[in-house]
């Protein structure tokens, strides 16, 4: 390492967002670079010589995920951004990550939790460093388009334009096969495109750029194509050498309670999605999007979905925003069964959270509250939701029990109900369609690693083999399919 001692003389810091009162006045991106490349150098520097770089290790603990599930060579282009090597950093970060623009913006950086200074410090600021690599890059024109030289003569198609079918095309575009790209969609990035909000990942000047990327390098994309209703699996399958699933768990996790079917309650990715169509197609000119202007919302679910919400509610002008979680609130320091380097269950505030505590004046979340039921109005909207406030206890076999608190019933307004409670797993339709095997949760069945289903050269990948989880996953399994996908029609493979 070029400077030893780094971790000793600087401390960690960040460049400023955009002010939350700023910031919601429009959809751009609200994280900022520094200004000067000094800052970004004092914080390669502070990664440590620690012999073992957990950081890159990508394993899956009793207690969650630890360490970066692509295996960045973290500790190699930290140290390459202290000497100023950025072209060399650059060159190392593309070798094991395919759209560091996509993780460097919207990972929660379990590579951070697993950092060996962030054990008694706070960690390097790996998703920082990585996101400043490739921003450069961009900057200098040293990501070009680079199709391959020769062609196999294979033909695959892809399922699913997120961030697993992307890395996969990308791959097996690389091995010089011909890949075509299905996605239902009018537009290409699946949870990329419509599933994160544009102030978290520009969708035209991030995603839009690194499709266009692969579109000259030969990828092959079809939009507004849904396999196994527009045209049938097994036509790809008759058509391709290869087929590689990667649709996603898309199946949103319902609330089952009187009122769900009231005007007013919608899924949290269906009033994301709509928002950034409109948005994209007309500046929300167009109307065609749910809209919190004026109204009382309220969030049910927590997680990254749920804080969507809440900063897409307060951008459109919402009257006051409650974001209701089952679960309590996680402690500001690891608690003794969750140690390092597991991810940390820490209490955080996120983006949404801040911007509402700065229009409403409080964290809009509450915690250990359960929704009883949902009451309308005389024309069938949505008017007011009723809650309980409830409480874990164990109970036999050590499995956690809901117990409901006698007298926290509350009632709240409520004009717009999101529900952001997770995904149960893929849609039905592709997996009835190709009679495909699945695991009790539903996801389509294929050993990690290995990516085969049931059917001969037909492979899964991604949420819709391992279930709802991180895009940083997602271009792992991507990655990894493309490699057996590879070895499937040749014999033997190249690829990482």
């Amino acid at each position: 390492m070029g400077k030893p001692t780094g971790f000793m003389e600087y401390q960690r810091e960040l460049p400023a967002d955009r002010a939350p009162l700023e910031r919601i006045k429009d959809w751009r991106e609200f994280h900022l670079h520094f200004e000067r490349e000094a800052e970004s150098r004092e914080q390669g520097a502070r990664c440590m010589e620690c012999g073992i770089p957990f950081c890159q290790t990508g394993q899956m603990l009793p207690g969650g995920a630890s360490g970066c599930p692509v295996h960045n060579l973290i500790p190699e282009w930290n140290d390459m951004i202290f000497r100023g090597l950025w072209k060399e950093a650059f060159e190392r970060l593309r070798m094991t990550n395919n759209f560091p623009e996509f993780t460097g913006r919207v990972c929660p950086a379990p590579c951070e939790g697993s950092c060996t200074l962030g054990i008694n410090e706070p960690p390097v600021t790996i998703k920082l460093n990585e996101v400043s690599i490739i921003d450069k890059a961009f900057e200098e024109g040293w990501v070009k388009a680079e199709p391959p030289t020769e062609r196999t003569g294979k033909t695959i198609a892809v399922v699913g334009s997120g961030p697993a079918g992307l890395a996969c095309a990308d791959q097996l575009n690389k091995a010089g096969h011909t890949v075509t790209v299905y996605e239902r969609a009018d537009r290409i990035g699946g949870l990329l495109m419509y599933g994160i909000p544009n102030m978290k990942l520009d969708k035209q000047d991030i995603v839009q750029r690194r499709v266009d990327l692969m579109a000259a390098e030969g990828v092959n994309f079809v939009t507004g194509m849904e396999v196994g209703k527009d045209v049938s699996a097994e036509q790809l399958r008759s058509d391709f050498d290869a087929v590689v699933l990667c649709a996603g768990a898309t199946q949103p996790r319902d609330l089952p309670v009187e009122g769900r079917n009231l005007k007013g309650v919608h899924f949290a990715m269906d009033f994301l999605s709509a928002n950034t169509k409109s948005l994209l197609d007309s500046g929300l000119a167009d109307g065609h999007y749910i809209s919190a202007k004026g109204l009382d919302v309220i969030v049910i679910g927590g997680g990254d979905t749920g804080t969507d919400c809440v900063g897409t509610s307060v951008r459109h002008g919402c009257k006051s925003v409650t974001q209701l979680e089952i679960m309590p609130r996680a402690p500001d320091a690891r608690a003794a069964d969750n140690p390092w380097p597991e991810w940390p269950r820490v209490h955080k505030v996120d983006y949404g959270q801040e911007e509402a505590a700065a229009v409403f004046g409080r964290d809009p979340r509450d915690y250990l509250i359960s929704t009883k039921k949902l009451i309308g109005d005389e024309n069938g909207h949505v008017k007011e939701i009723h809650t309980v406030g409830v409480r874990w206890e164990q109970g036999a076999g050590g499995r956690m029990n809901l117990i409901e608190v006698e007298g926290t019933e509350e009632v709240l307004p409520a004009q717009l109900v999101l529900l952001a409670m997770g995904f149960t797993g893929p849609e039905k339709t592709l997996v009835d369609a190709l009679t495909l095997d699945t695991d009790p949760r539903g996801n389509v069945k294929a050993d990690y690693g290995k990516y085969t289903t049931n059917l001969p050269g037909v492979f899964a990948a991604g949420d819709m083999r391992r279930g709802q989880s991180l895009v940083v996953w997602a271009i792992n399994e991507g990655r990894e399919a493309a490699r057996e996908c590879d070895r499937f029609l040749m014999g033997k493979t190249y690829l990482p």
